[in-house]
This record gives structure tokens, C-alpha cells and sequence, in this order.
């Protein structure tokens, strides 16, 4: 009760109001960014995009890289893309199960399942994150979820972006970098991923690492914009020599492959140990290599086809393999369920609102949220503090547009006066250097963030 009333004086709130920022009767603990029960629905509702067109900024940019063309904010949702990336950290459940596995295919299926759901929050978010500035941060402590993240925008062109995070109980670590490659096609923006993901469990001594797959926004021009995941994504064990190889199939002429995952295990000697199957924008499931191959020549002799609906899956198995089975979402699902499967993983239900939210999860709607007090724990070049973001959040878009054009030239001006001092930007969080299983350039915690001196963080708001 006296740690709860001196962390509460120092965030500026009342102590009493246990149900809103602390723990009731000491039954849970006050978190370090003084948030427990996290917002439902953003302040104000998304602003229409009806009236403007986007091929009046787009056509002349055909080929080209976007990331330095400015978009009008209309174009944008009220986020940082490094609050985006944090987004990884919503289905951390299955880092936790992977962690838990004794069996090595176990905690493969674990971090495959893990790494389609990194990508499930961006189903229908048609909206272009905020560009970070450089020097940009943003960092988020869950400790009902068990972890905490820091991430630093390292380089502005190219931009790049670094993150890290951490197991509260030691049990992992996760960290990366980030360059995506927008290209405008004419009828679609495509945003190549580049850069390494890690992901470390540390109690079995284990380095998995992999990419993304290319997402590809449609009908930039004309019709209703809708997304798409393709590309071969690799996820490699660096101690078993394990491999799993996921391929996002792209949606074909009639659609018929559109959200589509399909893939496999293999050993260090190529054996297949299960094939995964399912969409990301769904549920991902896991059999045996002899019973899917089976199943697929009865499909094509024509065989009937079995579709999952609620209910009419194995609720043992589901239970089983998902502690988190009571929090699923029931949702209709168009995957074809093979008999015998085991579910890995099943996206969440969107908030009721979510339409009128930038299509956010109730994930998404949290990490902006900023209460009284927390300024003065955070560092002053955190995204919550962005002027632009904020605004928009609160839908005045008109000072929101404003706030970015200023923050922009406020970045362009201090380029331009390092250049002229020969004065070069040095990194707060992150150096570069060498991933340490793949041996590519990548972008490494220097640590000390979360000692919380913020003394020589550069003014960029």
C-alpha cells in the first residue's frame, strides 16, 4: 500500500482509484507507465477519406520509393510506425507457449504460429503509419502480459527502425530491424520488408530468425482498397537446424488463394516433420505430412470437403493447445479443417467500433493512450508526445496537418545544420553491427533505456 501511494504521487494520481491505475487491496501491482485497465476506443472517430483522392498525390510517383514523398495526413492512421511494429507483441502467448515446450517441433510450431500473427493486426488497416523522425522512440511495459519493448527510429534515409524487447521473467528476448521498401505499382503500394527478426528463448538456448512477407495494398486509385500478404517466409532454429518454411500465397486471378498460409517443418536433414496450413487473416493449423498429402488427393479426386465452423472442431484439441481458448473469438472461419489437426493459433475479435477506428485491435487502440503523469516517466522523444499524432487522434486534423508539416521542416532544418557543422547523428538506444546467427548488418540494443536518463535525448517535437 506504501509503494502504491509513492508511485502514485510520483505519476500525479490518486491512490484511491485502484480500478483505474493500481492494484486493489494489493492484489495487483501498479506498472511502471502507470496504465492497468487500457482503453476500449480512441477519443474521437476516423476521419473520412471519401473526399480525397490519393491518385492525385500518387501519380507522379510511379516506380518510385514513397518513403520520401509526403502524403497528406487524411492518408493516415494515429499511429507511429513504431508503435505499429510493436503490434508484434500482441499475441505474446505464443512466445510464452513456445518457451514452455519441451519438444523442439513444439516450440517451432509455437514461433511459426507467432510469426503469421505478427502480421494479423494489419488486416483492413488500409491507413499509412505516421513516418517516424529520427530519434523517434516509443517503448510499452505490460506486465500483464509479461513484457516490456523499446524501439528507436536509427536512420531517416533510408528509414530504419529498431526494436527490442524482453521477457519480464527472463524467458526471452525479441529485437530487430526494419526497412520497408514502399513502391507505387499505379493500382497498388507495395511495402517489401527488410531486416532481421529475432526472437530468443532463452532457457532452451535457442535463436529462431526470419523476415516478413510483402504486403500489398490494392485499389490506391479507384474501388475499395483491401490487402495482401505473398512471399516465402524462412524461419530458422539456429540450434536444432530446424526450418520452417511458410509460403503467404498471393490472391491469384478469381481470389480463390487470397489470405492463404501454407508451409512446413523439416529437420536439419530435410525430413518433414508436420505441414502448416490456414490464412493469416484467420487461424493457423498444423498435421502430419502423410494425413495432409492424403487429404489433398480425396480433394482432387473430388473428395468432400470438410469446412471448420465453431463447434464443429475438436474442442479437446483446441483447449489443449490453447491455454487462451475461453478468449477466442467465435468467428466464422473459410479454412478448410483437415481432420486430425492441431490449432496453433486464432486471430482476435476486432473491438465493435473497430470500423470507425482505423480498423485497430484492442491491442492497437491501447498504445497510444497516455495518462495524466506518464510524461514525466517517459522520454521526451516518445510517440505519445508526437503533436501530429495526437491531434489526429483527437480528430482536429486541421492542427494535426500542421503539427507534421512543422514537426518535417523542424527534421529537414536540423539535417541540414548538421551537415553544415559536419556534425553526425549518433543513435541513443540501438548501434549497428552484426546479427549474431545470421551474420547480416542488423541494428543491436546498447541497453540502459529503462534506467530511464533522458538527460541527452535530442529535442525533435
Amino acid at each position: 500500500s506504501e509503494a502504491n501511494h509513492k508511485v502514485a504521487e510520483m505519476l500525479d494520481l490518486d491512490p484511491h482509484q485502484s480500478n483505474r491505475t493500481g492494484k486493489h487491496n494489493g492484489e495487483t501491482e501498479i506498472q511502471e507507465n502507470g496504465i492497468k485497465r487500457h482503453r476500449t476506443s480512441l477519443p474521437a472517430p476516423m476521419f473520412s477519406r471519401s473526399d480525397f483522392s490519393v491518385w492525385s498525390i500518387l501519380k507522379k510517383c510511379i516506380g518510385l520509393e514513397l518513403s520520401k514523398i509526403t502524403m497528406p495526413i487524411v492518408f493516415n492512421e494515429p499511429l507511429s510506425f513504431l508503435q505499429r511494429i510493436t503490434e508484434y507483441m500482441e499475441h505474446i502467448y505464443l512466445i510464452n507457449k513456445a518457451c514452455s515446450h519441451a519438444d523442439p517441433l513444439e516450440r517451432m510450431q509455437a514461433v511459426a504460429a507467432f510469426a503469421v500473427s505478427a502480421v494479423a493486426s494489419q488486416w483492413e488497416r488500409t491507413g499509412k503509419p505516421f513516418n517516424p523522425l529520427l530519434g523517434e522512440t516509443y517503448e510499452l511495459t505490460r506486465e500483464d502480459l509479461g513484457f516490456r519493448f523499446i524501439s528507436e527510429q536509427v536512420s531517416h534515409h533510408p528509414p530504419i527502425s529498431a526494436f527490442y524487447s524482453e521477457g519480464l521473467s527472463k524467458d526471452f528476448i525479441f529485437h530487430g530491424s526494419i526497412y520497408p521498401k514502399l513502391k507505387f505499382w499505379g493500382k497498388s503500394i507495395e511495402a517489401e520488408p527488410r531486416g532481421t527478426i529475432t526472437l530468443e528463448l532463452l532457457k532452451h538456448n535457442e535463436a529462431y530468425t526470419w523476415t516478413n512477407p510483402t504486403c500489398c495494398v490494392h485499389n490506391v486509385i479507384i474501388g475499395k482498397l483491401w490487402l495482401e500478404q505473398y512471399g516465402t517466409v524462412e524461419i530458422v532454429n539456429h540450434s536444432t537446424g530446424d526450418k520452417c518454411v511458410l509460403n503467404f500465397k498471393p490472391c491469384g486471378l478469381f481470389g480463390k488463394e487470397l489470405h492463404r498460409v501454407e508451409g512446413y517443418i523439416q529437420d536439419k536433414n530435410r525430413k518433414k516433420l508436420c505441414v502448416i496450413y490456414g490464412k493469416w487473416t484467420e487461424c493457423l493449423w498444423c498435421t502430419d505430412p502423410t494425413t495432409y498429402e492424403t487429404y489433398k488427393k480425396n480433394e482432387k479426386r473430388g473428395g468432400e470437403q470438410k469446412k471448420l465452423k465453431p463447434g464443429l472442431a475438436d474442442p479437446d484439441v483446441i483447449k489443449s493447445e490453447n491455454d487462451e481458448a475461453d478468449d477466442m473469438p467465435e468467428v466464422q472461419d473459410t479454412v478448410q479443417f483437415i481432420p486430425g489437426s492441431k490449432l496453433l493459433w486464432r486471430i482476435n475479435c476486432r473491438p465493435p467500433n473497430s470500423s470507425q477506428m482505423y480498423n485497430f485491435t484492442s491491442f492497437a487502440v491501447s498504445l497510444n493512450e497516455l495518462e495524466k503523469g506518464m510524461e514525466a516517466i517517459l522520454a521526451p522523444t516518445d510517440c505519445r508526445l508526437r503533436p501530429d499524432i495526437r491531434n489526429m487522434e483527437n480528430g482536429n486534423m486541421d492542427v494535426a496537418s500542421k503539427e507534421k508539416e512543422r514537426l518535417e521542416e523542424k527534421q529537414r532544418a536540423a539535417r541540414k545544420e548538421r551537415a553544415k557543422d559536419e556534425v553526425e547523428w549518433h543513435t541513443r538506444w540501438f548501434h549497428q553491427g552484426t546479427n549474431p546467427y545470421t551474420g547480416t548488418s542488423d541494428w543491436l540494443y546498447s541497453g540502459g533505456y529503462f534506467d530511464r536518463n533522458f538527460s541527452d535525448c535530442p529535442d525533435i517535437y
